[in-house]
Order: structure tokens, then C-alpha cells, then sequence
């Protein structure tokens, strides 16, 4: 079937020059909508995604449906405020004039999302593009099949096909929406899979955000609360199983307290998942069967300290820790996104810094410390996309935080009102009164008015 079946940009496009979705009252009314769906639907999505990758429901209603929650709450508590064209300083030498910066939508928007959070990271950029003004096409992954069908379902019912529509399908149909030639792009998921999407869209110059992944890396220090250090790190490494694009993939950590941080991370595991972790509700499936066939290659690169086995019926792999895995082993050069935990002993910062910068910037950073000026001084010299300092993952549910990643890990950043304006083009207005004019600025220029710039110059 042809994306044209179930896409007509023409007719999409007609509506958004309609003006329709242009008033505060609209988009507002979308947003509404788009909640109570959410709450109707509430327990068909966290059922799709337990039949999707048996994703426990506590886990579901914790980071799909609340974070959806939350980032709806925001906008439409802010929209207002947002759409208001806000007034900026202008210079002296523009006198007399005033300046503003306009908000309005790109058009079509096209939310490529992925399988990890589905309906987390398909709903809350789609929240970003209608609080802007936007038209929307979301194309959920084909790995989430349930889920997806959910989605299609929930958005047909509440908005006409013209103004907000799901595309499902391959790499195929996904491509063949970019070649579309839209708006805007918001992309989630691979490396790999980004670039073959910025490849194809480079051809129409597309604007596009790409939220990806990488190495991210926790640093662990002995001077913290070890034990509320080791249950944060085992609940933000293997809530998910792992399949977070901003889970801790790796721990450096402090010489001194690498055995009793284990041991603390340990008794953590045990007491999430059971002594039989397999065995557990709470510990999600690996999303297929390539991806757990990657995973379980990982288990020999190291000393495994805890864990390892795995259950191939249910795709299912125990939280594993990793003990010093050689640097340029494939644990330590990919990111992992699965429940393997590879801890590195280190001796000094400098150490830390080296193994971290020898690698793509990450997509988040995170730090177990108390010490102030160790905290600043990572801050300041190390390139990563958002972090979080004594926790894990919590930034990404602040929606008064930009969530993005910078090089390899993405560009563009989202959330709250960086969502608004990520999906709206900026512009920048002058205003000048037409009651006089000088003619300072026009020819012929005289040594008067070449002397009156240098003063200008140099005197403002």
C-alpha cells in the first residue's frame, strides 16, 4: 500500500493555509483533546507495549503515560504566553524604531519516532508541533506493532486526517514521507538510521532535529551516598531493560569504592528484580530478536561480576555487570542500549576525562559527587547534551529543561517551550515610525557624516 493511501499532502497543506490552525483557541482545544484520549486510552496503550516487548505496566504509566501527561500540562499552561510576540531592545542607531519576535508554524511537520518509548516519543514532540501551529504526519516504528496500532487508532479519533494523521510502514514508507518534501523533521532513534534520514532529506534542505543516543557515560566519586548512588544507577541502567537512549551505558568509577559500590549495586538488583530476575514482571524483553543476539555477544568482554544469564524464549537477558572490558572492545566502543552494566575502576579525573572525550559526545552525562567544584569543573569541560548530577533520567522529565544531544548524539533540543519553538519559525520584525527620517545612512557620504559613525562607534 502507498503512503498516498492513508497521506494526501495537498489536502494536509490546503488546511494549514487555511489559517485554521493558527488561533490560540484551536490549538489549545487540539491539546485537550489530545489528553483525554490519553486518559481513555491509558490502559490499551500500556497493554499494546506489554504485548509489544513486556514492558511492566508500573513502567509504562511512569514513562510514557506521565511524562505525556506532564508535557501536555505545560503547554497548556504556557501556549498563551508562548505564542506572544515578545519585544526585544533595539539599538539607538535604529531610532526610531521597535523590534519583536514572531512565532509561526513551519507547516507540515513529520515525527519519525521510535520503538524504545513509543508513545512517549511519538506524542511529545506531536505536543511541541500543534502548540506551534503545525500540521502533523507521525510515523511510529514498525517494531512496535500493537502499540502503533493504538496510536493510529487514538489519533484518527480525535483529529481529522488533513491536520494530524499516523503513516505506519518500513524504512520504506519513512522514506517515502521525507521525499514528500515537508516542513520539518523530528527525528528519534539511530546513528545510523539519522543519517540516512538527514541523507535523504539534505536533497530539499529540510529543517530538521535529530534526538539520538551514544555512550553516555556516569562518574562515580567516593565522597557520595553510595547507596542511593547504586539503586539510581541500577534503576536508570535497566528500567526498560536498558533500552533508554539516555541510561548510564558505562560507570567510571572511583578506585576506592569500586567493590562496595558493586556489591550495593547488586543488593539494588536483587531487591528490583528477585533473585531469579528472569523470572520477573518488572524486567522488560529485548525488542528482537538482532538486537539480543548484539547483547549477548557483549557478554564476553568482560568479567561478569553479576548476571549473565539470559532466557531465549522470552528475550530475556539478567541485569549484568561487566567488570573492566577492554576500551576497545565492542561494549566499550558501542552503545549498548540493553541490561549490561560495564564498570571501569579509575584513579584520577583525568583519567575519566580521557576515556569520556575519546569517544562521541554523548547524549547525557552523569555525576555522583559532592564535591562543588568538581561538579562545575565537569559542567564547564565536558561536551555532552543534558545531565543530571547524584541521579539518572530525571532530566528528561523536566520540561522546563532543553532535552537534546550535540554532535553524534543529535542537534536541536525539545521540551517545554523548547518544543514550541523548535516547530516554529522565529522571526525577527523591525518597525520603523514613518513620521520622519534620517538621511544620515544615505549617500552621498560627506566627511561630517563619516566622522559622525566614528563617534557613533566608538562613543555607544
Amino acid at each position: 500500500m502507498s503512503i498516498t493511501d492513508s497521506f494526501n499532502k495537498e489536502k494536509m497543506l490546503e488546511f494549514f493555509n487555511s489559517g485554521a490552525t493558527m488561533p490560540y483557541e484551536f490549538r489549545i482545544k487540539s491539546l485537550k483533546k489530545l489528553k483525554n484520549a490519553l486518559f481513555k486510552y491509558q490502559d490499551e496503550i500500556a497493554k499494546a507495549i506489554k504485548k509489544d516487548f513486556n514492558k511492566s505496566y508500573f513502567e509504562t504509566y511512569m514513562t510514557e503515560i506521565m511524562t505525556v501527561k506532564d508535557s501536555l500540562d505545560y503547554m497548556l499552561k504556557n501556549l498563551k504566553y508562548l505564542m506572544k510576540p515578545k519585544k526585544t531592545p533595539t539599538s539607538l542607531l535604529h531610532f526610531k524604531s521597535s523590534s519583536k519576535v514572531f512565532y509561526e508554524p513551519y507547516g507540515i511537520v513529520l515525527v519519525i519516532s521510535p520503538w524504545n518509548y513509543p508513545v512517549n516519543l511519538s506524542l511529545s514532540p506531536l505536543i511541541g508541533a500543534i502548540a506551534a501551529g503545525n500540521c502533523v504526519v507521525v510515523k511510529p516504528s514498525s517494531k512496535t506493532k500493537n502499540t502503533s496500532v493504538v496510536l493510529e487508532k487514538t489519533i484518527k479519533e480525535i483529529y481529522e486526517p488533513d491536520y494530524v494523521c499516523v503513516i505506519q510502514g518500513s524504512s520504506e514508507a519513512t522514506h517515502a514521507l521525507i521525499n514528500q518534501n515537508l516542513d520539518y523533521i523530528m527525528f528519534t532513534g539511530s546513528v545510523r538510521a539519522a543519517k540516512e534520514v538527514a541523507k535523504s532529506a539534505s536533497q530539499y534542505l529540510t529543517p530538521m532535529t535529530l534526538e539520538l543516543g551514544g555512550k553516555s557515560p556516569a562518574v562515580i566519586y567516593g565522597d557520595c551516598n553510595l547507596k542511593n548512588a547504586a539503586q539510581r544507577l541500577t534503576w536508570g541502567k535497566f528500567v526498560n531493560a536498558g533500552q533508554t537512549c539516555i541510561a548510564p551505558d558505562y560507570l567510571l568509577v572511583e578506585k576506592n569504592v569500586v567493590n562496595p559500590l558493586i556489591k550495593a549495586i547488586k543488593t539494588a538488583i536483587m531487591s528490583f528484580y528477585g533473585e531469579e530476575p528472569l523470572c520477573s514482571d518488572d524486567l522488560a524483553s529485548i525488542i528482537d530478536e538482532n538486537n539480543y543476539r548484539r547483547l549477548k555477544s557483549y557478554l564476553s568482554q568482560g568479567e561478569i561480576l553479576f548476571g549473565g544469564r539470559f532466557e531465549d524464549s522470552k528475550r530475556k537477558i539478567e541485569p549484568t555487570i561487566l567488570f573492566n572490558p577492554n576500551l576497545d572492545s565492542n561494549v566499550m566502543k558501542e552503545e549498548i542500549f540493553g541490561p549490561i552494566l560495564p564498570v571501569i575502576a579509575f584513579e584520577n579525573s583525568m583519567q575519566t576525562v580521557e576515556i569520556i572525550r575519546s569517544r562521541a559526545k554523548p547524549l547525557a552525562f552523569y555525576l555522583f559527587t559532592e564535591d562543588k567544584i568538581r561538579m562545575d569543573s565537569y559542567i564547564k569541560s565536558m561536551h555532552f547534551g543534558n545531565g543530571c548530577i547524584n541521579d539518572t533520567l530525571i532530566q528528561f522529565a523536566n520540561e522546563n529543561l532543553p532535552f537534546g544531544g550535540v554532535g553524534n548524539s543529535g542537534m536541536g533540543k525539545y521540551h517545554g517551550r523548547y518544543s514550541f519553538e523548535t516547530f516554529s519559525n522565529i522571526k525577527g520584525i523591525s518597525k520603523k515610525t514613518d513620521k520622519f527620517d534620517i538621511d544620515f545612512r544615505y549617500p552621498p557620504y560627506t566627511d561630517k557624516k563619516f566622522n559622525m559613525l566614528k563617534y557613533f562607534i566608538n562613543r555607544f
